[in-house]
């Protein structure tokens, strides 16, 4: 019996050995194979992406602005690169665009603003920074004080007949000059958050006002403030400057995403096409390839007369309000986002432009996660 057990074990050995050593042998003689496979389906798809780059860089100036290459990964695990035009992108290529942009965005924020800046710094092309300097800057206006400022019936009727006595200079106004900001000088350096603190009532919000250009007509400014050597007389502060209020102020009906398309169609791409054709321009020069995704991400941002952009699909991510894009904002008659939800909205609406600076409150501080 044990020298028949003996036979099975030698048996069982054997066979596994030979089932291993076949395995192993098919293994060896295939492994090669599917390498070289691999390989040479790379190679294909780099050439094919070399051809489709070939062909852009033929193209005029105009036309190599308006078209890039897509890169698609398919369910076989194969690569195709399509040549696309911006401006007749198909809703499947955005979609396509946006998930590899989101995908940069989710893995790391920094590396992918990182290799917008590097693209450009490689040509020689430095980012745009504004700093912005204050001199000598007073702010006053005329208001009521004691019982005279508080909002009842009397005041309210009082206050525009004074105001008309005073206009037609029958009778003297009995508003008292207020100082709000007196002497103050200063510089907002680029590339930094500055943080302002000050008690209530001291002139934070009047002096954020008077930086972005946003202050009340009423109250007499003297001072001088400059960004980069020019005063507001010499361009659009609102194009460079983005001052986002403490009152969130939205249309009820409106989504999340309307709201921020309406807000980056107000005021255009600005200066974004004419630094990609330098931008382009210098890599045709150079010798440069881009990379994919990233000129593709430049150019669709860049097109103008587009009713969804995709900045605000990225604004909506790295603000975390993808969750609620479709959700109306609502008010106080309407259902609609929660107030912390609401409060990011009123950032994105001015990240979502072209500025280069924003000046916030404190209410909207905690809510910037970039």
């Amino acid at each position: 019996m044990a020298s028949a057990l003996a036979g099975e074990t030698l048996e069982i050995t054997g066979s596994s050995r030979s089932s291993w050593a076949a395995s192993s042998f098919r293994e060896v003689w295939d492994s090669p194979q599917d390498v070289f496979n691999q390989s040479s389906r790379r190679g294909k798809d780099d050439e094919d992406e070399e051809l489709k780059w070939a062909a852009i860089e033929r193209l005029p100036t105009y036309d190599r602005m308006r078209t890039g290459v897509l890169k698609q990964v398919l369910d076989n695990g194969n690569v195709r690169h399509t040549e696309i035009d911006f401006t007749k992108l198909r809703s499947q290529d955005k979609k396509k665009i946006i998930e590899n942009v989101l995908k940069l965005v989710e893995e790391d924020n920094e590396r992918f603003l990182l290799q917008l800046r590097e693209r450009n710094e490689r040509v020689g092309i430095e980012t745009p920074k504004i700093e912005v300097r204050f001199e000598n800057l007073s702010i006053e206006g005329d208001a009521y004080v004691a019982s005279r400022a508080l909002p009842t019936l009397l005041n309210s009727v009082l206050n525009p007949l004074e105001a008309l006595f005073g206009i037609l200079r029958l009778s003297p106004s009995k508003k008292r000059i207020n100082n709000i900001l007196q002497d103050v000088s200063g510089i907002v350096k680029p590339s930094r958050m500055t943080l302002l603190l000050g008690p209530p009532n001291s002139g934070k919000t009047t002096f954020l006002q008077a930086l972005s250009g946003k202050l009340d007509n009423k109250l007499r400014v003297t001072g001088k403030i400059t960004y980069c050597g020019y005063d507001f007389s010499e361009f659009v502060p609102q194009r460079t400057c983005a001052y986002i209020s403490q009152h969130d102020l939205h249309h009820g009906e409106m989504t999340v995403r309307e709201t921020l398309d309406f807000s980056g169609r107000c005021l255009g791409v600005g200066t974004r096409f004419d630094m990609l054709a330098e931008l382009s321009r210098r890599e045709k020069e150079a010798g440069i390839k881009p990379d994919p995704e990233i000129d593709a991400f430049m150019k669709a941002t860049a097109m103008k007369g587009k009713k969804s952009s995709l900045v605000t699909d990225y604004i909506l991510k790295i603000l975390g309000l993808d969750i609620c894009a479709d959700i109306h904002v609502g008010d106080e008659m309407r259902r609609g986002i929660s107030g912390g939800q609401k409060k990011r909205v009123t950032t994105g609406t001015c990240v979502v432009k072209i500025a280069r600076k924003a000046k916030l409150h404190k209410e909207h501080l905690p809510h910037i996660t970039y």
